[in-house]
C-alpha cells in the first residue's frame, strides 16, 4: 500500500492521530497521499469505515476516492462518509430531521428552484422586480447563510437593506412551510445544531477521530465553522482526545475569493489546532523544470504565503516560450499556426489548452478556429455567440432588422422583465395563430394591462430602430444594449462583470467584421431605403428604393447590409465548428475553469496588464496576490510546452487599444524563457515612447493619444486581420 511513495508523501500518509496541514502543491500527487492516508488508517487498525469522515470539493472527485478505496481495501466502503460539504450536510440532516426542525422528506432546492423560489416571494410581497431583482436577491440571502446570518442577526442600514431582510424572512417562512431547503441552508442549519446540541456534538466528535479536508484554501467562513464543530480538540473533561485532523491544500491555489473562499483558514487551522506538523508535498510529478522555475520565482513574489518550492526529476524540459503580437487578431493566428505545428508532431488537439483570464477574449480565438476549421470545445462554458447575454443582444438587433422575428421577439419581449407574463405571451400566440401574422403584428389584439405592455414593447424596439439610422454598426449595438436595458440589468447584477465584458466584446466582433469584410468601419448599417422608411411593429422589412450602403455579391446581386451581415455571420459561428462528443478538439477555457486539469500543451493568451492582471485587482484589498495565485494555477497546467502571448493593441469597445505587457513578465526567470519575437519591440507607428512611459507608470498607454487609429491612419495604426477573410458570399445561409 505505501510502496512507490515519495518521503514526503510517506510521511503525510503515516502522521500521527493529531491535527496536521499538508501543504500539496500541483501536481504532487495529493489525492493519491488522501486515499492513501485513509487506507491505512483502516487497513492498520488505527479506525474502521465509519469513524473517518472525508471532504471534498466536488461529487466527482468524491466518487474517484471511493473508487481508489474500494480497490485499496478488502471491505465495502460504500456507506463510508466520504462527500462534499453540502452532501455531508444533507446525510446529517436526514438522520437528524426532527433536531432540525425539518420534515422528514425535506426537499433541495437547486440554484434554479431557489431563484423561482425567491422570484415567488418578491411578486407576494409586491415589490419591484427591476429595484429588487430576484437573482440579486438570492445572492444576497445566500451570501447571509454563508456568513452566518439568520434575517435577525442582519444590522438594518438603510430602508433597502431593510427590504432585502423583509424578502429573506418571508423566503425562510415560505421554504419551512414547503418543507424544503437551499444549499446555503444545508450549511447553516447542520452549524446550528451542533453548535446547540451538545450532546449531538460529542457524539459526532467521539466517532469522528480522522477528518480529512481537501481543497483547504477553497473553504469559508461557515465551512471551516463546520469543522470546528465535527473536529474535537480535546476536553479533559469527558476525556476526548485531540482528532486526527488532516487539511490538505495549497495556499498557492486559492482563486475564489469571489466566491467567499477565505485563504486565511489555512493560516486560522494551523493556529487555533496547534499545527506541530506541516508536510509539504513539493515533488511534481506534471510539468517539467523550466515551467516549474517559472511557477516558483512568480508565486515567491507573493507576500501572504505559507511557502514551498515545487520540483522534479523530469529535467529542465523546454523553455517557456514567450510571442508578442502586433494585434489581437495576430495572436490568434500565431496560436493557429503553433497549435497546427504541435498536432503535426504527434500532440493530439485534446491536449492543447487555450487559457485566458477573461470569458470575452475567447471571441478572437474562436473565430480563428473557426476560419480555419479546427474543432475547438469551450470547457466549462459556452462558445461566444452562444451565451445568453450575447443572444439577448443579437435578438434585439433580428428585431430591429426584422420585426416579424417570432423566436427573437420571445426571447426578449420580457428581458430584461417588463410585466409580461406567460398568459400575456399566449394570448399573443392565439391572436397570431388565429390571424397568420406574426407576434408583434398581433400585439394589437391583446388588451389590459399585459396588452399595454406589450405595446411598449414594440414602441421600444420602433424607437431603437428609429435612433439607429444613419449609424454605423459599432454605433447600432452600442445604442442597443443601453436602450434595451441590457447594459443596467448586467450592471446590477452580482455576477454581471463577464457578461458586461461580453456585450463590450460584441461590439469588437461588428467591428472587426465591418473591416474584414470590406463594409469599412464608418460604413452606415442600415440601407438608406431600411433607414428612411423604418417598418412599423409587425410591418414589412422597409420601403422599395435601392440600398445606397452595401455592395452587390458578384454572382447573386444581393445586397446586405453591414447589420444583416453580421447577424448571419454571428448565426454561422454559432452553429459550426463546437467539436462533437468524443472529437479531438482544442479546449478552450478561463482559468478559473483550468483549475484541476492538465495538458501537454498550454497557450495563456492576453497577458497585458489590465487584463491580466485585471485591472479590477488594483482596487482590491489582496487583489494583485490573487492574480499572480491564478497566474500560477495556470502555469502549472501544463506538462510539457508552456507558451506565453501578449498584444500591442487590442479591440476594446469597438476601439483598438494600445497595451502594456503584464507585469508579469518582469517576473519570470529569464534563462527559463524563449522569446520567438525580438524582446524590445517598439511601434511601427511611433508609439514606442509612449509604449515605455507607460510601463514605467504601470498603466496603460493614454487612449486619448491615439494617432490616425481607424481613420485614415497608416496600415501599422490600425489591427489587421491575419487570417484569409471569410468572403460575403461565403458568410451567408445558402
Amino acid at each position: 500500500m505505501l510502496r512507490g511513495l515519495n518521503p514526503e508523501q510517506l510521511a503525510a500518509v503515516t502522521l500521527p492521530a493529531e491535527p496536521a496541514l499538508i501543504l500539496a502543491g500541483a501536481g504532487s500527487g495529493k489525492t493519491r497521499v488522501l486515499t492513501t492516508r485513509i487506507a491505512w488508517l483502516i487497513a492498520t487498525g488505527q479506525v474502521s469505515p465509519g469513524g473517518v469522515l472525508a471532504v471534498t470539493f466536488t461529487n466527482k472527485a468524491a466518487k474517484e476516492m471511493l473508487a481508489r478505496l474500494s480497490a485499496m481495501l478488502p471491505i465495502p466502503v460504500r456507506g463510508m462518509w466520504v462527500g462534499t460539504f453540502h452532501g455531508l450536510c444533507n446525510r446529517f440532516l436526514r438522520a437528524h430531521w426532527k433536531l432540525a426542525g425539518l420534515p422528514q422528506s425535506f426537499q433541495i432546492l437547486d440554484m434554479q428552484d431557489q431563484l423561482s423560489s425567491v422570484k415567488r416571494v418578491v411578486k407576494a410581497l409586491g415589490l419591484d422586480e427591476e429595484r429588487f431583482a430576484p437573482k440579486q436577491v438570492s445572492w444576497f440571502i445566500a451570501g447571509a447563510k454563508d456568513d452566518g446570518k439568520r434575517p435577525g442577526d442582519i444590522e438594518l442600514r438603510d430602508e433597502h437593506l431593510r427590504t432585502l431582510v423583509r424578502v429573506y424572512e418571508a423566503y425562510e417562512a415560505q421554504c419551512e412551510r414547503e418543507g424544503s431547503v437551499d444549499f446555503a441552508e444545508l450549511m447553516l442549519r447542520t452549524v446550528e445544531l451542533m453548535r446547540s446540541n451538545g450532546a449531538l456534538r460529542e457524539h459526532y466528535q467521539r466517532r469522528f477521530r480522522h477528518i480529512l479536508v481537501d481543497e483547504f484554501q477553497d473553504t469559508n467562513k461557515l465551512q471551516y465553522q463546520w469543522l470546528k464543530l465535527f473536529a474535537s480538540r480535546g476536553d479533559p473533561a469527558t476525556g476526548l482526545a485531540p482528532a486526527g485532523v488532516l487539511a490538505v491544500g495549497d495556499d498557492d491555489q486559492s482563486i475564489y475569493a469571489f466566491r467567499g473562499a477565505l485563504v486565511g483558514n489555512m493560516a486560522d487551522f494551523e493556529r487555533e489546532f496547534r499545527v506541530q506538523k506541516v508536510v509539504k508535498l513539493e515533488q511534481n510529478y506534471r510539468s517539467f523544470g523550466n515551467i516549474l522555475d517559472a511557477a516558483n520565482a512568480l508565486i515567491a513574489r507573493n507576500t501572504r504565503r505559507l511557502g514551498k518550492n515545487l520540483r522534479t526529476d523530469a529535467g529542465a524540459g523546454e523553455p517557456v516560450r514567450v510571442f508578442e503580437a502586433t494585434s489581437d487578431f495576430a495572436e490568434a493566428q500565431w496560436f493557429i499556426e503553433e497549435a497546427q505545428q504541435l498536432q503535426r508532431e504527434g500532440t493530439r488537439r485534446d491536449q492543447i489548452a487555450l487559457l485566458y483570464r477573461s470569458n470575452a477574449q475567447s471571441r478572437v480565438l474562436e473565430s480563428a478556429l473557426f476560419n480555419a476549421g479546427i474543432p475547438y470545445r469551450v470547457y466549462g462554458g459556452l462558445r461566444f455567440f452562444e451565451r445568453a447575454e450575447v443572444k439577448h443582444a443579437l435578438a434585439y438587433l433580428r428585431l430591429i432588422e426584422n420585426p416579424n422575428d417570432d423566436t427573437s421577439f420571445l426571447r426578449v419581449v420580457n428581458f430584461p422583465t417588463r410585466g409580461i407574463g406567460a398568459r400575456t405571451i399566449e394570448l399573443v400566440q392565439d391572436a397570431a395563430r388565429a390571424s397568420q401574422r406574426s407576434l408583434m403584428a398581433s400585439i394589437g389584439a391583446v388588451s389590459g394591462k399585459g396588452g399595454a405592455n406589450l405595446a411598449a414593447f414594440a414602441a421600444l424596439i420602433a424607437a431603437m430602430r428609429a435612433s439607429t439610422q444613419g449609424l454605423t454598426l459599432r454605433e447600432i449595438i452600442e445604442h442597443v444594449q443601453g436602450a434595451s436595458g441590457l447594459e443596467a440589468f448586467y450592471r446590477a447584477d452580482r455576477d454581471g462583470q463577464d457578461r458586461l465584458e461580453n456585450l463590450a466584446e460584441l461590439v469588437n466582433a461588428a467591428e472587426a467584421f465591418v473591416t474584414v469584410e470590406g463594409f469599412g468601419k464608418d460604413a452606415v448599417a442600415l440601407p438608406v431605403d431600411e433607414s428612411a422608411n423604418p417598418a412599423p411593429p409587425g410591418g414589412g422589412a422597409g420601403g422599395g428604393g435601392p440600398p445606397s450602403t452595401g455592395s452587390p455579391d458578384p454572382e447573386s446581386g444581393e445586397i446586405q447590409s453591414p447589420l444583416s451581415a453580421f447577424l448571419v455571420h454571428a448565426a454561422l459561428e454559432a452553429g459550426d465548428n463546437q467539436a462533437e462528443a468524443g472529437q479531438d478538439a482544442i479546449q478552450l477555457m478561463t482559468v478559473h475553469s483550468a483549475k484541476g486539469l492538465e495538458f501537454d500543451a498550454v497557450f495563456i493568451t492576453g497577458l497585458e496588464e489590465g487584463l491580466f492582471p485585471h485591472e479590477n485587482s488594483a482596487s482590491e484589498l489582496d487583489g494583485l496576490e490573487e492574480e499572480r495565485r491564478l497566474m500560477y494555477v495556470a502555469i502549472t497546467r501544463a506538462r510539457k510546452r508552456l507558451y506565453l502571448s501578449f498584444s500591442q493593441t487590442r479591440m476594446l469597445h469597438g476601439q483598438t487599444r494600445y497595451n502594456v505587457k503584464s507585469r508579469f513578465f518582469d517576473e519570470l526567470p529569464d534563462e527559463t524563457l524563449k522569446w520567438l519575437t525580438p524582446r524590445q519591440q517598439g511601434y511601427g507607428s511611433g508609439h514606442a515612447r509612449d509604449y515605455q512611459a507607460a510601463w514605467t507608470r504601470g498603466s496603460g498607454v493614454d487612449r486619448h493619444r491615439r494617432r490616425g487609429a481607424g481613420r485614415g491612419g497608416t496600415g501599422a495604426d490600425r489591427a489587421q486581420v491575419a487570417w484569409p477573410r471569410l468572403s460575403r458570399r461565403a458568410a451567408r445561409v445558402p
